[in-house]
């Protein structure tokens, strides 16, 4: 189940990348550069600072193969069909609910303290997306907007580290942190969820 969970999420962020790169106007080759940055960095930066090498997508041809597969077909389908001005936004937050479990899965497996493993959880699910706007030229990055991202991300990796630690079955948790994310990011997608600014509200 993780491991299949583990390939939904990477490909979920690569097709992110290239609707990321579909809408910047890029050509065929930002969007794979797009793709990849968006499904491989954020566990690089993990595993760069948990001191795992190699990294883990180095070995992984399969891994790369899947995320050059993504790209090719969602930029074939967007040659032919448009699609919602959302879905990008949907995309990305499946991405980012299964990205973030498993950042915080390999966290706990390094034997780190709870609130590494948040943070850790954290920067795995979002630094593909910071990767991305910043390369598409957007000013703040998603997650610096007072959408509900990272702390989706953080609520789904509090969810899942609390149920492992109250002796819930693995999968479980899994589930339900990643379903946690995903439904506040939709949430914040289609129904305005969001955080209060930092400037006061003119009278």
């Amino acid at each position: 189940m993780l491991h299949a969970l583990y390939l939904l999420g990477i490909a979920a962020f690569a097709a992110s990348g290239v609707l990321a790169a579909h809408r910047a106007n890029m050509d065929p080759f930002g969007g794979f550069v797009l793709a990849f940055a968006a499904a491989i960095s954020g566990g690089t930066l993990r595993d760069l600072i948990l001191d795992r090498h190699p990294l883990y997508w180095t070995r992984d041809w399969p891994l790369l193969v899947l995320i050059a597969s993504v790209a090719a077909l969602t930029m074939l389908y967007l040659r032919r069909r448009s699609l919602p001005h959302r879905t990008l936004m949907v995309v990305d937050a499946v991405g980012l609910s299964v990205v973030t479990v498993i950042g915080a899965r390999a966290a706990l497996d390094a034997h780190v303290t709870p609130v590494a493993v948040l943070v850790l959880a954290v920067m795995t699910g979002v630094t593909g997306e910071v990767i991305r706007d910043v390369l598409c030229g957007e000013f703040p990055p998603l997650l610096l907007r007072e959408e509900v991202y990272a702390t989706a991300a953080l609520a789904g990796a509090a969810a899942y580290l609390g149920l492992r630690e109250a002796g819930v079955r693995d999968g479980v948790g899994i589930a339900v942190g990643a379903g946690l994310v995903f439904v506040l990011r939709l949430a914040a997608v289609f129904r305005d969820l969001h955080l209060p600014r930092l400037q006061r509200t003119p009278h």
